[in-house]
């Protein structure tokens, strides 16, 4: 008896974890009917607490916006930047300098001037100061409905009632966005990069 129950009990939790499953990708489905169009998005991911969008816009590798020169960056934004320089290796046999952009609460960004490209490229980054903002407008201190709306002209509020992360992520998955949210208000950007210097 005690057995033939487990059974019943793991058959019910595999086909309800399958359900949920189903239901967050119908979710991503119609999200995805959604989308701005400048954004490119191209396919949408739920997990848990976690939105994942995959866009082909040029707007998601340069958030900050482009740049020929770090200290344009610094000019035109008009904020005041705390200035590290500092070396990474260029695939482990040449090193490049990266400026890393500090602000007094722990804020930072990670950038450095490609050859290649002929401006400047993210690194890595986090942003937890109100005052630093995104070409897009996004901002920590932002409403989570105004950071979606950003991506998406409208949707169902209760697709990302439980959503405590959304993840823009660029289409060859080099740079990622993350925007972690603390109940209704967007807490702290992170920007993360998986390609080599060049």
């Amino acid at each position: 008896m005690k057995r033939t129950l487990t059974i019943v009990a793991l058959l019910l939790a595999s086909s309800m974890a399958f359900s949920q499953q189903v239901a967050s990708r119908a979710k991503a489905m119609r999200m995805m009917n959604f989308s701005r169009p400048e954004y490119e998005i191209k396919d949408i991911k739920v997990y848990t607490d976690t939105m994942t969008v995959y866009s082909l816009s040029r707007y998601i590798i340069y958030p900050l916006g482009e740049w020929s020169s770090v200290e344009q960056y610094i000019t035109d934004n008009q904020l005041h930047w705390y200035r590290d320089i500092g070396y990474r290796n260029y695939y482990d046999s040449m090193e490049v300098s990266v400026n890393r952009m500090r602000r007094t609460d722990d804020s930072y960004i990670d950038m450095y001037y490609s050859i290649w490209t002929k401006q400047v490229e993210l690194v890595g980054g986090y942003i937890a100061d109100p005052e630093v903002q995104l070409v897009n407008g996004l901002h920590v201190g932002m409403s989570k409905d105004d950071v979606f709306k950003v991506f998406f002209k409208k949707y169902p509020k209760s697709y990302t009632a439980d959503v405590a992360v959304l993840k823009v992520v660029s289409g060859a998955g080099e740079v990622a966005e993350i925007y972690t949210f603390h109940g209704q208000k967007l807490r702290h950007i992170k920007i993360e990069t998986a390609y080599k210097y060049y």
